[in-house]
């Protein structure tokens, strides 16, 4: 087993090295304004939150500028060299450009609000009307520029984010195989896990997990159609939050399946990944949920409180288990129960949930759709192939480039599908909703209460090629997933190294109590540790 901590201490050398050359005023892709403080060549931001970069950033002792060069610095010596994460598929060759286009705006008319400045990486599967590509890892789709920002895009330059660039995922977000790796894609290759480089980071938001895990950038912006946001942040150690369904708009990505699809944010901190969803929400008319969305939606960090579970029932959710139970894992969720109790929390144990038919029904829906909604994504896009059957057809004639581990097998049974007025798939829709969506209700009110706990995964897997994922079972995402409810996974201990997360799981739009909650528990709870990167 080849750990990440045993990388040379060459390293850091490496990496200052290439800080300073990015610091020095005369550096030709340098853009920061001349008016900036003079940068400090041995600063180090790693693990430095949101709130303390603005702080910096308003007493004058840091700019986005810099910020952005420190980052840029790191993917150059982290992820691209030293122990090649590969999370980062591609820069956004304007981040310094908008980074100091914003520190001027900052100067003349103060911050906009406390994303302002701060760089963001956006899975690959987003789409951006600028000089970066929207490829999901595919490529089939390589050279794709669509002539729109995504709406979730939009809402995150609107109050001020730099967008850094854009990170590798599970080619198709992960719906191409039934053995793929993931985190491979055939642009972008194989993300690591920088807990241990030899084992997997989770998909299918796998580099933009991987990204924040390492300080490669501030927050990062995943997507989710089953666990696609909370397992990479769990066996990468972060903070993710897979929102309410149609609070963050779907228009512009990459879709699998409408009826699961959302975008969420990642951070290191609870409050870093709150506050970029704060910028993330808003009502898009061309979202499919637009009419369902709220009249109003809480600022998601107005109410983080240590005291926020001080009187808060919380139901243990024991049906994760799948292939087997993990003693390490289970002493992780006892540890929890006990932080949770010292915080006021009383503690409902065991909560049962009836699941049976859900995910076969799942499977079907999720076939369907994915057909039919990849093609009206094309289309209207202006992607260079229009159909499922095109990009199947290109995977065939490119085998040797494209599959060169795993075939297609999933995206063979979704083109097989009808159209999405077939009776098959009207039933597995109804079904697959009511078993879920019942199930977390019923639990909730029958129990009186307000939300659920469950390991969200098990241990980060050995990566394989051969034979795919061979993760431990252990899972907790796909009642969330499949219902369209909220949930937000924390970070809550580790086995020999490798992080395990704590998913909060609640019902329609309580998106901002479980925020709270798993605030409080973060604050209380496991601390946790960054990456042994040798930095």
């Amino acid at each position: 087993m080849t750990l990440v901590k045993s990388t040379p201490s060459i390293l850091l050398s490496t990496f200052f090295a290439l800080l300073l050359i990015a610091c020095n005023p005369d550096n030709p892709v340098s853009n920061e304004s001349a008016s900036d403080p003079a940068p400090v060549a041995v600063a180090d931001y790693t693990e430095y939150s949101i709130d303390a970069l603005q702080a910096l950033m308003q007493k004058g002792e840091l700019t986005s500028g810099q910020l952005t060069r420190f980052y840029l610095g790191r993917i150059e010596a982290i992820d691209r060299n030293g122990p090649a994460l590969n999370s980062i598929i591609e820069i956004n060759p304007e981040a310094m450009e908008i980074a100091a286009a914003l520190d001027t705006e900052r100067q003349e008319n103060g911050p906009r609000g406390p994303m302002h400045g701060i760089p963001v990486i956006l899975k690959a599967n987003i789409d951006t009307a600028d000089q970066m590509e929207t490829t999901a890892g595919s490529l089939a789709l390589k050279g794709h520029r669509p002539p729109d920002d995504a709406f979730v895009v939009k809402q995150l330059r609107k109050a001020g984010a730099v967008i850094l660039g854009k990170a590798n995922l599970s080619e198709w977000a992960n719906f191409r195989s039934d053995w793929s790796s993931s985190g491979w894609s055939s642009i972008g290759g194989q993300t690591k896990n920088p807990y241990d480089l030899a084992r997997n980071p989770c998909g299918s938001s796998s580099g933009s997990a991987v990204s924040v895990a390492a300080s490669l950038t501030s927050v990062a912006v995943g997507t989710e159609t089953n666990g696609s946001i909370v397992c990479p942040a769990s066996v990468n150690g972060i903070v993710g939050i897979k929102p309410t369904l149609g609070l963050v708009s779907r228009s512009g990505i990459i879709p699998i399946a409408h009826s699961q699809d959302t975008a969420g944010p990642m951070g290191r901190t609870v409050k870093d990944a709150a506050i970029m969803f704060n910028a993330m929400v808003g009502r898009d008319t061309a979202d499919p949920l637009a009419d369902s969305f709220p009249e109003s939606v809480p600022d998601f960090t107005a109410n983080l409180s240590k005291d926020a579970l001080q009187g808060a029932r919380i139901g243990v959710y024991r049906g994760h288990y799948g292939a087997g139970r993990d003693a390490r894992v289970e002493k992780i969720v006892e540890d929890t129960i006990a932080t949770l109790e010292s915080l006021g929390a009383e503690i409902v144990d065991p909560v049962d949930i009836e699941t049976g038919g859900m995910g076969s029904a799942q499977g079907i829906v999720l076939n369907y759709e994915f057909k039919t909604d990849l093609k009206v994504y094309l289309e209207n896009s202006g992607a260079p192939l229009t159909s499922l059957a095109e990009i199947i057809e290109f995977n065939e004639a490119n085998a040797a480039s494209v599959m060169p581990h795993f075939g297609q097998e999933r995206m063979l049974a979704a083109e097989e599908k009808g159209p999405l007025t077939d009776e098959v798939y009207l039933q597995a829709l109804v079904d697959s909703k009511r078993i879920a969506q019942n199930g977390i209700d019923g639990a909730l009110q029958n129990h009186k209460l307000d939300a659920l706990i469950a390991p969200t995964r098990g241990t980060a897997w050995l990566t394989d090629h051969i034979n795919g994922d061979q993760s431990t079972g252990i899972s907790s995402s796909s009642l969330a997933a499949v219902s369209g409810y909220a949930s937000v996974t924390v970070p809550a201990g580790d086995v020999l190294g490798l992080p395990i997360g704590i998913s909060f799981i609640g019902a329609a739009f309580s998106d901002a109590r479980l925020i709270g909650f798993a605030h409080a528990f973060e604050q209380a709870g496991y601390q946790r540790k960054k990456p042994p990167l040798g930095d």
